[in-house]
């Protein structure tokens, strides 16, 4: 598989979480590495976590002129990596309120949608473009329309971008339950009450970190034969 020794990889979303967790690991690899996001304070403290020759930028990922003037600035790089989104809302249909439900859809989808319009045409021969979804779109339990829906969207965004941007590679990583800001809006006893039960439930019989879904993002900017694939990383939870 190719080597990142030496390659630029950009990570939207990289200043926490999974994001930050596979920029690590690839400027582990010898990969340069330029994280951005939208919040200058964590940008600061991740970047005091990786290599000299790392870089950072502050943009907001739903706004679409901050994404173009980014990429601009950044040029040519090989690969990219969208991670970015904001605290899941759970809640059933008829009691969402429609004009907060559309909004989740600015980064999670509409941000990855402007970040591979943008980045496309700077990226390197035998570069690649990875994605993010959720375990949701294949298993989604009773509160997570919103959420089902746009992983759904985002697993057929990739698709259709593996054949329109081809030769670059266009895969999406569909993780299940991590432990990651993403369950902020949960009560510290709510979280490690799901986590415990979780990790009795998997097949792999604990809860993944960060660390362990950034593995898949590495293979997928190594791997130079797939396209246009979800990988499920989700510890066996589509099983049960």
């Amino acid at each position: 598989m190719e080597n990142l020794k030496g390659k630029k990889v950009v990570v939207l979303g990289g200043s926490v979480g999974i994001g930050f967790a596979t920029a690590k690991a690839a400027a582990e690899e010898g990969a340069e590495v330029i994280i951005v996001s939208s919040n200058p304070e964590r940008l600061n403290k991740a970047l005091g976590q990786l290599p000299g020759n790392a870089q950072s930028f502050t943009a907001d990922l739903a706004n679409e002129q901050q994404i173009a003037a980014l990429f601009k600035t950044i040029g040519h790089f090989d690969h990219l990596v969208f991670t970015a989104g904001e605290a899941l809302h759970l809640g059933n249909v008829a009691d969402t309120d429609f004009d907060a439900a559309k909004k989740l859809f600015n980064v999670r989808y509409w941000g990855a949608f402007s970040a591979v319009k943008y980045a496309s045409g700077n990226i390197n021969v035998g570069g690649s473009i990875t994605l993010t979804g959720g375990s949701a779109s294949k298993r989604p339990g009773a509160g997570w329309g919103l959420g089902a829906s746009i992983c759904a969207a985002m697993e057929g965004f990739t698709r259709a971008m593996a054949v329109e941007l081809a030769p670059i590679r266009v895969n999406i990583v569909v993780p299940g339950l991590v432990k990651t800001s993403l369950w902020a809006n949960m009560t510290t006893e709510d979280q490690d009450g799901m986590f415990n039960y979780f990790s009795e439930k998997l097949p792999v019989k604990y809860v993944a970190g960060p660390d362990d879904i950034a593995l898949t993002y590495l293979y997928l900017m190594k791997q130079p034969y797939g396209t246009g694939q979800s990988v499920v990383v989700d510890g066996g939870y589509v099983l049960v």
